[in-house]
């Protein structure tokens, strides 16, 4: 057996030894060369956003696409350490959130995109169940952390809940993905009166949502 070892040639022989325990650790060890090759410097203060993100999805261009606004890590990092909610919406970003950093300060997580009211409340006012959501987070006056990661109305409808002073997100984590009105609501939640993190662009996606959640968590101390 060692000697078939010995002998491997082809894809095989590329492969590295490590040990699941450190798989994390080094693929972070080579995000961090791979940025360094590139010449990008991330801002200590959100770069364990960026690489848990680059991390989940091994692209790049988050380094660049992802943007903060002012005070935005320590306002989220403050939501956390009080026990905000979490409101997202897909049960994929909810699933991806981790569940014993959430129990560490007592951060609850919802996703409404499934309940029955929800669904009607869409159909009766002609609207995505994602729009009818957050119309229920902010009746239930959930002002925590709005982890966004799927549906553009969910942003939409969120600025206008906001401008109407309906709720007061600690901070909105803006990243749909897609093609339809996904760049201009990002834009509106950028230049609203939320502390926020942003996917600029098409990029996003569920994942996105819950890496940078868990990236928030994983950093509060």
């Amino acid at each position: 057996m060692e000697n078939e070892k010995k002998n491997q040639s082809g894809p095989e022989a590329a492969l590295e030894a490590v040990l699941p325990g450190e798989i994390e650790k080094r693929s972070f060890a080579i995000i961090g060369q791979e940025l360094k090759e590139r010449g990008i410097v991330l801002d200590p203060e959100t770069a364990p956003v960026v690489k848990r993100v680059i991390h989940t999805t091994a692209d790049f261009d988050y380094a660049e696409n992802l943007v903060f606004s002012p005070g935005a890590m320590e306002a989220a990092k403050e939501a956390i350490r009080q026990g905000a909610p979490v409101v997202t919406d897909t049960q994929m970003a909810r699933a991806g959130i981790n569940k014993k950093a959430l129990a560490r300060f007592g951060c609850p997580v919802y996703c409404f995109m499934s309940d029955p009211d929800v669904a009607e409340a869409a159909a009766r006012q002609g609207t995505t169940r994602a729009w009818a959501s957050m119309d229920k987070a902010a009746a239930l006056g959930l002002s925590g952390i709005y982890a966004i990661g799927n549906a553009p109305t969910a942003l939409i409808r969120l600025r206008q809940l906001m401008m109407e002073s309906a709720v007061r997100p600690r901070l909105i984590i803006a990243a749909p993905v897609g093609f339809v009105n996904v760049v201009q609501a990002k834009e509106l939640i950028i230049n609203g009166p939320a502390p926020y993190i942003a996917a600029r662009g098409r990029k996003g996606g569920s994942n996105v949502a819950a890496a940078v959640c868990n990236a928030l968590l994983y950093d509060v101390y």
